[in-house]
């Protein structure tokens, strides 16, 4: 299929239907659509999504597997723990899948490490950052470094230094790709109602 522009796949993708009843304890920060858009686009400069095997940890309601899907991969694996999320991913990623003729797998389990069998070209994650339960990012982190994939691409807080100094140590080449104001929940325990945003930084670690 075509490649959909940046802000065609921006619209799509911020019509996904958000989780409506966040979890503090897993740390769900939704990527908006024209965030995911921008980030799933810089990810395909090279094409490295058109035909690929993508796995999406941590997927939340897909928004980022299954913009790659709209880019051109031809597989999306999402694993999620949260039934409502799953719900969500389940119904729009058959829809997409159809429309773009890829396929798609979405997997309701806790991620306890990468699991055996799965094949991957590319990760990519929007993971729990640390700030409830310190260290949770780094089960997704190790996960994907563990990966068969070729290339990771991973948000996180633009505080944390530890996500390319562990891919670093595992032998994968690090690049910051950009920095961005990443929103998150008001309605959090742990966020004031003024707290709306925070600074996020993209990267990629290729092997």
């Amino acid at each position: 299929m075509s490649q959909i522009r940046t802000k065609h796949l921006a619209m799509r993708l911020s019509g996904l239907p958000r989780v409506a009843e966040l979890s503090s304890h897993l740390e769900q920060y939704q990527t908006e659509g024209d965030l995911a858009a921008r980030w799933l686009t810089d990810i395909n400069s090279d094409n490295s999504l058109v035909g690929a095997r993508v796995v999406d940890l941590g997927a939340g309601n897909g928004i980022l597997a299954l913009g790659a899907l709209l880019l051109g991969a031809s597989h999306a694996t999402l694993i999620e723990v949260d039934p409502q999320a799953v719900k969500i991913a389940e119904t729009y990623g058959r829809e997409i899948a159809v429309e773009t003729g890829s396929t798609i797998e979405v997997i309701e389990a806790e991620l306890k490490g990468w699991p055996q069998g799965l094949g991957a070209d590319v990760v990519i994650m929007n993971p729990p950052w640390g700030f409830q339960s310190k260290g949770a990012d780094r089960v997704f982190i190790e996960a994907a470094l563990a990966s068969p994939a070729k290339t990771i691409h991973l948000v996180h807080s633009a505080q944390a230094t530890h996500p390319p100094e562990m891919a670093e140590q595992a032998g994968w080449e690090v690049e910051k790709r950009f920095s961005a104001e990443f929103r998150l929940p008001a309605s959090m325990a742990h966020h004031s109602h003024r707290t709306t945003s925070t600074r996020a930084t993209f990267w990629r670690f290729k092997r």
